[in-house]
């Protein structure tokens, strides 16, 4: 099959709609419409239940998308879809314990408790808290804080005697602190920006100590044996402790960080944000997963706003370059599958598909040497989320003014932005006072920069100043968009890049089918 028809790399809005499309998509008529967890697409195309990580993982992840979409994007989402999801998530927690719990199947008790959901949980209890004032929501999660600080302690973890004799629980032990619990920093982050729950953010509090003290450590290094092998449980917990610096305002929180973005974040990420879905030594070494791409866009996007521009055009890059080509808009591919017994798991799964994200290599949907493609129904929910968040961030009004820090097409009450495609520029409109300022791009040649209007301007750390923009008076910058030709370092191979601006255009493929990019012939 030639290049992808539809590959998206600028418009962000209509990725999240898709996306929020596929979220509506999922659930398992079958089983009282609880989302599936588990895809394929080839070679045996399916949707399944998973015993470790449907009710239990992905409404949460759902949730959290689509009334960010909502909130952000304006996307109008059916109520009955929140429904859906919302009954799938209470119904995790209605077991023994106010975890988020699973059944071993379709017909089983809810007896599997896996902490690596936790975090999900949370995202689930914060979303119907903030966006749809659920009471219920509220009292689960005030419950769940409790306990988790009842039965998990940072010397000694947690009381695994209790969990399964007073509660009756099946837990899974395999996890690091990584892989586990640390994962719901950010959405008990979220939770008390949203209520002001004190223990959410005690919680949060202890988590990230020992985080910080064990794991992310002062030289920013990665070890993959403490951490463990699972890639996305490492970026969240690093965008997680960058939400949490960002609300407490702890500035030697960020640095962190920082310092981890910069040294050890590279021995799993590659220049255009790819993460390779797990880091164990036998691990296919271009198969990735879009949710680790999204945490490192959200972190970089919160150590931009604390004067590094430079994060915001890493963030941009990655958009362009990976996030954005990687969802699923061409499902020609996906063959129909034979469904004698009609089985909701096997019906219409080219279009319920259609807006997935899943475990990309940077050049294609099929990594080289691999048969089976798969889309599982969580990362849609994480990289929907992380695109909301790209685009609440491309532009924002604060008492600086109005910043414009990437260049993508934002409408807002207060600056309307027309970005070109091409990535040579936009047309910024003020509807409210104030001085504006637009990130300039490290690649653009400052001689072809033209700021078309009225207006007078300056370049200062990274951004065009201009101070007295006119209300309701479009201003454009333009410039050309640079060429250039980038190295992505993978383990067994080099995979070249050719871009304009920060949009890649021309990639390495050794062959592969599913490609988003045209192949460099040289």
């Amino acid at each position: 099959m030639p290049t992808l028809s539809h590959v998206n790399t600028s418009d962000i809005r209509s990725a999240i709609e898709l996306g929020c499309k596929t979220m509506s998509s999922v659930f398992n008529a079958d089983d009282s419409d609880i989302p599936f967890f588990a895809s394929e697409v080839l070679p045996n195309p399916q949707l399944s239940f998973s015993s470790v990580h449907s009710e239990s993982h992905v409404p949460g992840r759902h949730l959290n998308a689509l009334l960010t979409a909502e909130d952000v994007a304006g996307i109008t989402i059916d109520e009955e879809v929140i429904e859906k999801h919302s009954n799938a998530a209470f119904f995790s927690y209605s077991g023994s314990a106010p975890l988020p719990l699973n059944r071993d199947d379709l017909t089983g008790p809810l007896i599997n408790f896996n902490e690596h959901n936790i975090r999900e949980g949370f995202h689930a209890l914060f979303a119907l808290v903030k966006y749809r004032g659920s009471e219920r929501a509220d009292e689960i999660a005030k419950a769940g804080i409790a306990f988790l600080l009842e039965l998990w302690k940072p010397e000694n973890g947690w009381d695994w005697d209790r969990l399964q004799s007073e509660f009756g629980l099946r837990a899974s032990r395999d996890h690091t602190f990584i892989t586990g619990i640390a994962r719901a920093i950010g959405p008990l982050v979220k939770y008390y920006t949203a209520t002001q729950h004190g223990p959410a953010l005690e919680l949060a509090l202890i988590l990230a100590s020992k985080a910080t003290d064990e794991f992310f450590l002062p030289d920013g290094t990665y070890d993959r044996k403490k951490f463990g092998t699972h890639t996305h449980s490492t970026t969240c917990v690093m965008s997680s402790l960058a939400q949490l610096a960002d609300i407490t305002s702890d500035i030697s929180l960020l640095k962190r960080v920082k310092t981890f973005y910069d040294n050890g974040l590279w021995e799993i990420r590659d220049e255009i944000g790819w993460v390779i879905e797990s880091s164990n030594d036998k691990s296919p070494p271009d198969r990735g997963e879009c949710n680790n791409t999204g945490d490192i866009v959200e972190t970089a996007l919160i150590i931009g706003k604390y004067g590094y521009p430079e994060y915001f055009q890493d963030a941009e890059r990655i958009t362009r370059g990976h996030l954005l080509p990687a969802q699923l808009r061409d499902n020609s591919f996906i063959p129909e599958t034979a469904n004698p017994s009609s089985k909701n798991g096997l019906h219409d799964l080219a279009n319920r598909h259609l807006g997935a994200f899943g475990f990309p290599a940077p050049y294609g949907h099929r990594p080289k040497g691999l048969e089976r493609i798969s889309f599982n129904m969580d990362i849609v929910g994480g990289s929907v989320g992380s695109l909301c968040e790209v685009l609440r961030d491309s532009a924002v009004t604060m008492e600086r003014g109005h910043m414009v820090n990437m260049m993508f097409d934002r409408q807002s009450d207060f600056l309307h932005l027309e970005a070109a495609s091409d990535n040579t520029g936009l047309i910024a409109t003020p509807i409210r006072s104030g001085p504006l300022w637009i990130r300039l791009p490290s690649w653009v040649d400052r001689k072809k920069l033209r700021v078309n209007g009225k207006a007078k301007f300056q370049i200062i750390k990274g951004y065009i100043l201009i101070a007295e923009p006119n209300l309701a008076e479009p201003v454009e910058i333009t410039y050309p968009a640079s060429e250039s030709e980038i190295v992505l370092h993978h383990r067994t191979r080099e995979i070249r890049a050719r871009l304009q601006g920060d949009t890649v255009v021309s990639m390495d493929n050794f062959g592969a089918e599913l490609t988003f990019f045209p192949p460099i012939n040289d």
